[in-house]
């Protein structure tokens, strides 16, 4: 899945126990009648990923969503949703969609005009 959007927020990569374990968080908002700022998490080495972008810039995050069951002390079990990004980048307006590049004009293209008349059938079947 995708987010397009703007970059609201870059926080600060946090470290968590001994293991060393890295979480960033990003916030972009979306480009819609109603925007949504959502909040993505960038997890060990994808941390790192964020450091070339800025707020304000346009950008197109590739995610996955993750859930997770959890049973507290006192029995109960709850339910947890995150937003994890492996990957980022910038998003300009004029590209194509699909990222496919574009097709010249027709007029960009010559005629063949040096076709005989028995070479229009050279398939060898």
């Amino acid at each position: 899945m995708e987010i397009e959007g703007k970059v609201k927020l870059i926080g600060e990569t946090q470290t968590f126990g001994s293991n060393g374990f890295r979480k960033r968080e990003l916030v972009v908002t979306t480009d819609e009648q109603y925007p949504q700022h959502i909040m993505v998490e960038f997890v060990q080495d994808k941390c790192d990923l964020l450091n070339s972008y800025g707020v304000g810039q346009d950008v197109k995050v590739s995610i996955n969503l993750r859930g997770r069951e959890w049973t507290n002390p006192q029995g109960q079990v709850k339910y947890f949703n995150s937003i994890q990004g492996w990957r980022i980048e910038g998003a300009s307006a004029g590209a194509p969609a699909g990222g496919m590049p574009p097709v010249a004009p027709m007029e960009a293209f010559e005629p063949a005009d040096n076709l005989n008349e028995e070479d229009h059938d050279d398939l060898p079947f």
